[in-house]
């Protein structure tokens, strides 16, 4: 018994004992007087045991049973589930293992059998928090993150792209390194997926702006000089796309935050589903991200997009281009090799565009027009050239206009002592003609 029931059981038998009334002992032990004579009446017939709770020491009805528990401890510890974060491991049980728990129940039998969330809560820093964008498209943020997504020690950098006033994943691609490529392909799903986002956020790497750029001058950059535009940012001006930098990562924190989601989550679900590849990654990625969004996607202040529907052919958007100018046989250079085009409407010495697509491969274009080109071997020199036929030699007169027997340069006085300016008259002089 607590001290509280045997504080009642006391007061109760002085009321059965008649020392206080049944109002008494009602305004004692914080009761009303019909509860006080239903434990009077108790404690008359069974004694001091009617104050204990029936169900006292007996396992409740609705409790989870033991050995669901210990099935998920057995669970948690196995090689699929191995290092999942409780909630994820709680939301996994439900979707492959058929157990619906809450989490504050998995929780507690995962605790109460020694086991720790390897995603623990940061103590909270305050600081203040940039508002969501109003409308879905007004901001995408964009990043890569590299990890050990399949286990091992080999890192793979994931490429992704998050709308800032939802929070949902527009695109996301994974590629041995950070790349290009990965980035134009993450632009490409949040545009055909969405359509044109109006900005997007990025960090200063070399892929989103020239390193150049930091250089310029005050001057310079009054006088309207800029830095060549990367091949991205070229792509995001066809595109409309007003690419922002940020000069730190805790600028742009919510796709932070979403590769702490990811890196916990995503390695469970590649063990689960028996993923080893990049491929077989992005093609798992494609159904993951659209449940991933209805999970964890917030609704936005207001609800009409920001998107604009799509203008231009995206493969030639998304892609490499160069320009180059054709030769006389319509040949040009490119990465070192040469490539003729299959048409007869571009002339010679005109100036193209060469295209390195993805998709479409390597193609020219040309006032608007795309053209399929060849690869051009040049023939080679000879090898062993006929001998150059004996030249016949003449020495002029002495007294000739020619003066070939003159010499060359006079020589200097010998006045001239100073070696380093001897030097330099040599090299001027001398060293061109001799």
């Amino acid at each position: 018994m607590t001290q509280t029931q045997i504080n009642r059981y006391h007061v109760i038998m002085k009321s059965l004992e008649g020392k206080m009334t049944v109002s008494e002992v009602a305004a004692a032990i914080g009761l009303s007087e019909r509860q006080v004579k239903r434990l009077r009446n108790g404690v008359r017939e069974e004694g001091a045991a009617f104050l204990v709770h029936k169900s006292k020491n007996k396992p409740s009805t609705r409790a989870t049973p033991q050995e669901i528990k210990h099935k998920v401890v057995s669970l948690y510890r196995s090689d699929s589930y191995r290092g999942a974060n409780f909630l994820h491991f709680s939301e996994l049980l439900a979707e492959h293992e058929g157990i619906n728990l809450s989490y504050s129940t998995v929780r507690n039998a995962l605790v109460a059998a020694g086991e720790e969330s390897p995603k623990k809560r940061r103590r909270f820093k305050p600081h203040r928090q940039r508002k969501r964008k109003a409308q879905e498209g007004l901001l995408v943020q964009m990043d890569a993150t590299p990890f050990e997504w399949f286990g091992g020690r080999a890192k793979f950098a994931l490429h992704g792209a998050i709308d800032d006033a939802t929070g949902k994943i527009t695109g996301a691609y994974m590629t041995k390194h950070e790349c290009l490529h990965g980035y134009f392909e993450t632009m490409r799903q949040t545009i055909e997926n969405n359509g044109v986002p109006i900005a997007a956020y990025t960090d200063r790497h070399a892929i989103f702006r020239s390193p150049k750029a930091d250089t310029l001058s005050i001057q310079e950059q009054l006088d309207g000089k800029s830095a060549n535009d990367t091949q991205f940012g070229r792509a995001m001006k066809e595109l409309s796309i007003n690419l922002i930098y940020a000069r730190s990562p805790q600028a742009k924190g919510r796709i932070e935050r979403l590769w702490e989601t990811l890196q916990s989550r995503l390695v469970i679900e590649f063990r689960i589903h028996n993923i080893k590849t990049v491929h077989e990654a992005n093609a798992f990625l494609t159904t993951y991200i659209p449940n991933f969004n209805a999970h964890f996607a917030v609704e936005p202040e207001q609800t009409q997009q920001a998107y604009s529907p799509l203008a231009l052919d995206l493969d030639l958007v998304l892609c490499v281009k160069k320009t180059r100018t054709l030769d006389n046989g319509g040949v040009f250079s490119f990465e070192g090799k040469s490539f003729k085009i299959i048409s007869n409407d571009v002339p010679n010495k005109a100036i193209i565009q060469v295209i390195a697509s993805a998709t479409k491969g390597i193609i020219a274009l040309y006032k608007g027009n795309t053209y399929d080109i060849v690869p051009f071997i040049k023939p080679k020199k000879d090898s062993n050239p006929n001998p150059r036929t004996e030249r016949w030699t003449v020495t002029p007169a002495q007294d000739h206009c020619w003066g070939y027997n003159k010499p060359k340069i006079p020589l200097y006085s010998s006045d001239l002592v100073d070696s380093q300016i001897h030097k330099m008259l040599n090299d001027i002089f001398l060293s061109k003609y001799a």
